[in-house]
């Protein structure tokens, strides 16, 4: 039954004019509902999508919370670093950032970033050209 249906994430932010300043200039996405005032809802590719929205909870979470597969972990970095965007380095058992990418044991590599609420975001590719 869900197998076969769409899914999205919901992040929170504390600020939402601050998370659409971040998600646009650094991430190049512009939301969906640009005159909402209580949400920001975007659209990536193949109908999914998530949605953020504003709570003082925002940034507690400390656990990787939404990625995008993509076919080349280190140009994607590369790109988003021109941007402004820091990525997170990792040493710990099993998990290994080099130049913020954790290439793991069957090839498949990942880098993980902040955004201005503290969301966890990563980058993932399958398979080893990262």
């Amino acid at each position: 039954m869900l197998k076969d249906q769409q899914v999205a994430a919901v992040l929170p932010a504390q600020d939402l004019k601050r998370a659409r300043g971040f998600y646009s200039e650094k991430l190049g996405l512009e939301p969906d509902n640009p005159d909402a005032d209580d949400n920001l809802q975007y659209r990536c590719a193949d109908g999914t999508g998530f949605l953020i929205y504003e709570t003082p909870n925002a940034g507690s979470a400390r656990n990787t919370q939404m990625g995008w597969m993509v076919d080349d972990v280190s140009a994607t970095v590369e790109e988003l670093r021109g941007k402004g965007v820091v990525f997170e380095d990792y040493d710990m058992p099993g998990l290994k950032t080099e130049n913020g990418i954790a290439t793991m044991p069957d090839g498949s590599a990942a880098a993980w970033f902040l955004d201005t609420e503290g969301n966890i975001l990563s980058l993932n590719q399958m398979g080893g050209n990262g």
